[in-house]
């Protein structure tokens, strides 16, 4: 009995502390109780309800992916701009993560082009900040929070070269897809020195030697090599609601 009363008061919680809450507990010489940290719940729960309703005031949206590393002088940040300003003149909203790189030259074609340009944004300790491009924006805390905003309600995503992030996004919408969690929808890959390495492992160790997905999994998405094919496989796809 005294060793399980010892085994509660010691417990370790799972949750990552902030800085001022580990400082405390170095204070205190203790970890805190989960009860102590559950109003973080309540954070969480306003930034779905915040989020969405976002969202809701949006319409026709296209979120496109991509490095928050690559400079101006890239060719796929000329890319994305691209894309961002055929996308505007289309009548499309323009979403992206909101911050420099690959989203910052989408918004910057968006913006440019007199289209609506918004950035999902989060506060990163280097590389995240909100680009000058945006015309509107959500911040988020969490990271999990702002990935289920920016797969909410898109009618298409795009994926230009980028770093676990973009992969991270990428196998998300595959497997809400997959698993019809959320309707079809197009899925571009911008880049074929980029992404034809997984796509071809996908096929040889996935699909033909493990047996892990099937062969229409592998038709989810297409991949290109320019703005132009990719807006040509999105300039026709359908608004559509929450998932």
């Amino acid at each position: 009995m005294f060793s399980q009363k010892k085994e509660v008061k010691n417990h370790v919680t799972r949750i990552p502390l902030t800085t001022e809450e580990a400082q405390m507990c170095k204070l205190a010489g203790e970890a805190p109780r989960m009860s102590d940290i559950t109003w973080r719940i309540f954070r969480i729960m306003a930034e779905f309800v915040e989020g969405f309703q976002f969202l809701s005031q949006l319409s026709h949206e296209v979120t496109i992916f991509g490095s928050a590393r690559l400079s101006p002088d890239s060719k796929w940040y000329k890319e994305a701009e691209r894309l961002g300003e055929l996308l505007a003149k289309k009548g499309f909203t323009v979403v992206t993560g909101g911050g420099p790189g690959i989203m910052e030259a989408a918004n910057k074609g968006a913006y440019d082009a007199g289209g609506q340009s918004v950035g999902i944004n989060i506060q990163l300790p280097s590389e995240q900040r909100i680009n000058p491009y945006v015309k509107l924006s959500r911040a988020f805390h969490y990271f999990f929070t702002r990935k289920v905003i920016l797969a909410a309600s898109a009618q298409a995503y795009v994926y230009f070269p980028g770093g676990f992030g973009t992969v991270d996004e990428l196998f998300e919408i595959l497997t809400l897809i997959q698993t019809e969690k959320s309707e079809k929808i197009p899925i571009v890959l911008i880049g074929h020195e980029y992404w034809d390495g997984l796509n071809d492992w996908l096929h040889s160790i996935m699909f033909e030697k493990i047996g892990s997905v099937n062969q229409e999994d592998l038709k989810l998405f297409t991949i290109v090599d320019s703005a132009q094919e990719a807006f040509d496989l999105i300039k026709d796809s359908k608004d559509r609601t929450f998932f």
